[in-house]
């Protein structure tokens, strides 16, 4: 194939190939068989050469490319994916020069474009050529308006916006008519016609920058790019600038940011040059690219998107003052860099073949991500952290509608509704849980493997399992296909036969729903005994629905899912569960100890244990020092606070300040020299929790204090605690503090403090203020990003939730027309909590009599989660409410 051709086709080419130039007919044709999601692979691309011209005052861009295919078998028509296009003008030519004429037909409603011509294509090479139109949008897909922070020196209002490209999923269809899935990978050699005094960035390096003489502009050319699947290719185009250039082993690395801004970009510079070097060493294989942009863009939906070699990051992910970040938010920063810089091998050198495989690409970025940093800041504690994430899909996981990691995917709405907690979180657990089974050596080998034996194609799951089982001589399929294929996870159960020489263990499905099913999976099991002479650590493959182990002498205590590397529960009966108890923090690590509270608040809610028991567990941990248990247990807490009956919220604030108090004391409010950064984070963590859950006034009041005294001395409250401050503060808050927070939010430094004021509104409890809040959703005053977001927390709130969910249906068209389809279902989180049967079931009647869907089985999963909170309510509420008798809220 000619894939060195740069011949870009005109339509005055065109017409001295003795192509016909009149317009081709736009029609609207009938649903194509049999798939009408699926492209036919008879002709498929092998290179486009893609022109794009904006034009912003017109809300719309004109585009022309000429597209290498490879045709396979004759065919007289060639079907790609468009939406939102027009298609002036369409032709084909073979590589003797033979020209024909097409005519397009659209179909809307399956996003495809059939272009017909007069007579059949004969197997083999042709270019195909068009031209067209689209629109920029405001939605945050496609080619999309990115509402810049001041307009261009100069220049109109319009001329300060930075037009953005997110086409993952299936939106590069919106932007060129193309192959629009991931297996028909292609090189795509773009220019891009822009102001010339704009910035324009791609995924190559640009190789030319030529005036056009007469209009201002310029046609800024980039070098040829590997191949690459459509959803992948990116344009940023503004008033952008970077850092200084970081080489890495010869690849230039740049922060780029909206003008006044890329001051901002060392840490995640320094976190990208890193993950850079570790991910070449660690894959064996070095980045097959020219240059490497991390683009920062003011409205960006998700955290970041892994365009190869033009990752585009959402600010608040990428730009950070690291003298007022608190460590939490330079965390977040390292993770959303290194998680997208891991997509440049795992998701884009190699790319499942269809979306159902994408866990592929975000499971091996959410566990490298985690690997990368855990290597670059070990003090972090990452892997610890890890059990956090990871248990949001262990509840997803437990039930009745969740789905397999790897998923049947026929839609554009199943391909959107694929990006969630089991195939980011549950797909690293279980990578997790059998690189601890291999070995990390062993498992990075057929990693190494996978990479190369398929770099620049596609993959699928088996071609994993099939390396990684070369690797390690081990039928990986047979272990790992029941954690992919099949929904749910178990719930390992051990006990000890009379004589203590002998553990039983056994397994079950694990579900908040009894009747859901039962399975047994292959799980490998790491366990901790301590016997007469000392402790041992052991292993087990339990494959069998019970399975025992003979010991040597009697076991004093076991410890099952040693260090939490398994991706399932665990459940002792009482007397050891006693045992380990007795000494929690001289038995158990503090993975373990997180792994305790984490199961046994799940069990609570699936009724498998009284609540009473998990609350008289929380009661051992005042001494605790571990962030991710203090966490689960804060997470349990506010959980509780939705559940339980109006009157018997003071004694439940009275009971996380019974719970949390001792901790908070012992670290007060200033940072000790030298401590660590996990300490601090916790430190953050408890005071929030004490000042806002624990409704603690002493707490309150300094917060206040601080608050106060920041607005001539910024230096008064330490970096890590000015996120705390500020929540603390805005749930005490009036409305005076409530203007001064909005004038925070809107003038707000850096993207943290913008963050940090904006979420902070959903904390003031004045109906009068939420009502202002909830406002601020729908008129334009929160970019539609972040909208959802505050949308969520103020339904989350149990002060709020009531009138929250009155604004959303009231204002549900307004709504659904400026949130993109993930930003509704990020919104519509929040009525998991409205746990009450009368709010239940006005949701349910919502829901169901506007015909509400969010893609997948969000929706289902949701209304679900809502049913175990209030089903939980009803059965323990009374308990729950006996049991914090004994805690005055006075006290």
């Amino acid at each position: 194939m000619e894939l060195t051709r740069r011949t870009f086709l005109t339509g005055a080419a065109l017409t001295a190939l003795g192509c016909a130039r009149e317009r081709p007919r736009t029609t609207r044709g009938p649903t194509p068989a049999p798939d009408p999601y699926r492209l036919p692979a008879t002709v498929v691309p092998r290179r486009y050469e893609l022109r794009i011209e904006p034009d912003l005052a017109g809300a719309g861009f004109a585009g022309e490319q000429t597209i290498e295919v490879a045709v396979r078998e004759p065919v007289s028509e060639v079907l790609l994916n468009a939406v939102k296009l027009r298609i002036h003008e369409a032709s084909i030519r073979d590589r003797r020069g033979k020209a024909l004429a097409g005519t397009a037909t659209l179909d809307e409603e399956t996003e495809r474009v059939r272009i017909r011509f007069p007579e059949a294509l004969a197997p083999g090479a042709w270019w195909l050529a068009l031209r067209f139109t689209g629109v920029i949008n405001d939605r945050l897909h496609g080619l999309y308006r990115s509402r810049a922070r001041a307009p261009l020196r100069g220049g109109s209002p319009d001329a300060g916006a930075i037009l953005v490209t997110q086409l993952q999923s299936t939106d590069a269809r919106r932007v060129f008519p193309c192959w629009d899935e991931p297996v028909f990978k292609a090189v795509f050699d773009v220019t891009l016609v822009v102001d010339e005094r704009l910035t324009a960035l791609s995924n190559s390096a640009v190789v030319s920058e030529t005036a056009i003489s007469g209009t201002g502009k310029k046609a800024v050319r980039f070098a040829p790019t590997i191949p690459m699947s459509t959803y992948l290719v990116a344009f940023v185009i503004g008033d952008l600038e970077s850092t200084e250039s970081a080489t890495v082993d010869g690849v230039p690395l740049r922060i780029w940011a909206e003008r006044g801004r890329a001051r901002f970009g060392g840490f995640g510079l320094r976190v990208g040059a890193f993950a850079l070097r570790f991910f070449r060493e660690y894959y064996g294989l070095p980045y097959p690219g020219d240059k490497l942009d991390l683009i920062a863009v003011p409205e960006f939906e998700s955290g970041g998107m892994e365009n190869f070699g033009a990752i585009i990051v959402r600010e608040t992910s990428l730009l950070v003052d690291e003298g007022r970040a608190a460590f939490s938010e330079l965390r977040t920063v390292a993770d959303n860099v290194a998680h997208e810089i891991a997509h440049m091998w795992f998701g884009d050198l190699v790319t499942m073949a269809w979306w159902n495989g994408l866990w592929l690409n975000e499971a091996f970025a959410t566990f490298m991500g985690f690997l990368a940093v855990d290597a670059w800041r070990p003090a972090w504690d990452r892997w610890g952290a890890f059990g956090v994430a990871r248990a949001a899909a262990l509840e997803t996981d437990a039930l009745r509608s969740t789905r397999p990691v790897e998923f049947e995917v026929r839609t554009p709405a199943d391909a959107e509704a694929m990006f969630d907690a089991l195939t980011y979180q549950k797909g690293a657990g279980i990578l997790r849980m059998l690189e601890r089974h291999l070995g990390a050596d062993v498992f990075r080998t057929g990693v190494r493997t996978y990479l190369t034996r398929h770099r620049f194609s596609n993959a699928e799951t088996g071609d994993l399992w099939k390396a990684l089982g070369e690797a390690s001589g081990q039928s990986i399929a047979a272990m790992m296909d029941g954690w992919v294929r099949r929904p749910g996870y178990p719930v390992v159960s051990v006990s000890a036969e009379a004589s203590g020489t002998t553990l039983v263990f056994s397994q079950r499905r694990f579900t908040y729903a009894p009747e859901a099913g039962s399975g047994v999976w292959q799980i490998p099991i790491h366990f901790r005994v301590r016997l007469p002479d000392g402790t041992r650590s052991m292993r087990l493959v339990l494959t069998t629905p019970e399975a025992r182990i003979e010991l040597a002498a009697p076991i004093e205590w076991v410890v099952v899912n040693e260090n939490s590397y398994g991706f399932y529960r665990t459940h002792y009966p009482s007397a050891l569960l006693a045992k380990l108890g007795e000494d929690p923090f001289g038995r158990l690590s503090s993975a373990e100890r997180f792994g305790l509270v984490s199961d046994m608040w799940a069990s609570a809610l699936a009724g498998l244990v009284p609540v009473i028991e998990y609350l008289d567990l929380t009661a051992g941990l005042r001494s605790e020092d571990d962030r991710n248990v203090w966490t689960a247990i804060v997470e349990s807490f506010g959980y509780l606070e939705r559940v339980v009956a109006r009157g018997d919220r003071p004694a439940l604030a009275a009971l996380v300040r019974d719970r949390l108090g001792p901790a908070g004391a012992r670290l007060g409010w200033s940072p000790a020299p030298g401590e660590s950064e996990t300490r601090q984070m916790l430190r953050e963590d408890l005071l929030r929790a004490l000042g806002t859950l624990g409704d603690d006034p002493a707490t309150q009041r300094v917060a206040r204090e601080l608050s106060g005294r920041s607005g001539s001395d910024p230096s008064a409250i330490p970096p890590s605690l000015v996120a705390t401050v500020i929540a603390i503060h805005a749930h005490a808050g009036t409305e005076a503090d409530y203007a001064g927070f909005v004038d925070r939010f809107r003038n707000a430094p850096t993207p943290q403090d913008a963050w940090r004021y904006l979420l902070a509104l959903a904390r003031f409890r004045e109906p009068a203020l939420i009502e202002r809040t909830l406002r601020m959703t729908t008129d334009g005053s929160v970019r539609s990003q972040d909208a959802p977001y505050l949308l969520r927390s103020l339904l989350m709130s149990v002060p709020a939730q009531e009138q929250a969910w009155r604004f959303v249906k009231e204002n549900w068209d307004t709504i659904a027309r400026r949130y993109t389809q993930s930003g509704l279902a990020t919104m519509c989180e929040g009525i998991t909590a409205l746990a009450t049967a009368e709010l239940e079931a006005d949701v349910r009647l919502f829901f169901s009599s506007h015909g509400i869907t969010l893609g997948g089985r969000t929706l289902e999963q949701y209304l679900e989660r809502l049913r175990i909170a209030v089903a939980f309510g009803e059965r323990e509420r009374a308990a729950i409410a006996s049991y914090l008798s004994r805690f005055p809220s006075g006290a």
